[in-house]
């Protein structure tokens, strides 16, 4: 009966939530493309879209721990690899990033980009859309990224490339990682633990949780090189893996 009214709350919350964001969206995305289209600058969208989060995660109570801060590269374009098990991850990753990359990049599946308003704002964010059933597209993509690591930029990629219903991690794409291997980046494993808990896959329902983030050390890619570049995803798993036994521990 107690777990019933906690599931009842969750989705009265969950539903004042989606109102709050999709009118705070509503609001502020028309102007907001607008003044980035003028300027020709993704800074508006960015600022805005921190706002957005930082609103949504208050309104349906989403509180992270963060450890291993002093692992996010302040001066060199970096990778970041993230576990997927839920929709939660790129908001909450986001703004643990935020201060140190306000303008963090995307790799996501192209599917997403269909949707109007969304593909729109992704371009202007430069967030670069691969398509894994055409290997042309995703060749470019790969090319286009590591172009903007070159440029100084950093990525935010979630490896598995779709949802884990389990906090098992799934076998790892290596799109991923050939893009900081061409863009000269570092990879940092980074694992959040309590997303499936707070937002499981399929389900609308959001639930107040305490999560855990934990970033791990970097991991030099020049030192595996483009021809070991399965070892690299090896080590990058396991990295991730070792990390999301001690985020475990700490939680037990």
């Amino acid at each position: 009966m107690f777990g019933l009214l906690l599931t009842v709350v969750a989705a009265l919350r969950s539903v004042v939530v989606y109102v709050v964001v999709s009118l705070y969206i509503a609001v502020t995305a028309p102007p907001g493309i607008l003044i980035a289209l003028l300027i020709r600058r993704p800074n508006p969208l960015y600022w805005l879209a921190s706002q957005g989060v930082r609103l949504g995660l208050a309104t349906v109570g989403i509180r992270y721990r963060v450890t291993g801060e002093q692992h996010i590269q302040r001066s060199r374009p970096t990778v970041y690899c993230v576990n997927h098990t839920s929709n939660l991850e790129p908001p909450v990753v986001y703004m643990v990033l935020a201060a140190v990359h306000p303008r963090l990049r995307i790799l996501y599946k192209a599917e997403i980009h269909r949707v109007p308003l969304l593909s729109t704002v992704f371009d202007i964010a430069g967030f670069v859309p691969i398509q894994r059933r055409s290997r042309e597209q995703s060749r470019f993509a790969i090319e286009t990224a590591a172009q903007a690591l070159r440029d100084g930029n950093s990525f935010l990629i979630f490896p598995e490339g779709t949802r884990s219903r389990t906090d098992e991690l799934l076998a790892f794409k290596k799109g991923g990682f050939v893009m900081a291997l061409k863009g000269k980046a570092a990879i940092v494993p980074l694992t959040i633990l309590g997303t499936r808990e707070a937002m499981r896959k399929g389900s609308p329902i959001i639930h107040s949780v305490s999560l855990s983030v934990r970033i791990g050390a970097p991991i030099e890619p020049s030192e595996y090189g483009l021809e070991n570049r399965a070892t690299l995803v090896a080590a990058t798993r396991t990295a991730m893996q070792e990390i999301g036994r001690a985020s475990c521990r700490e939680r037990v």
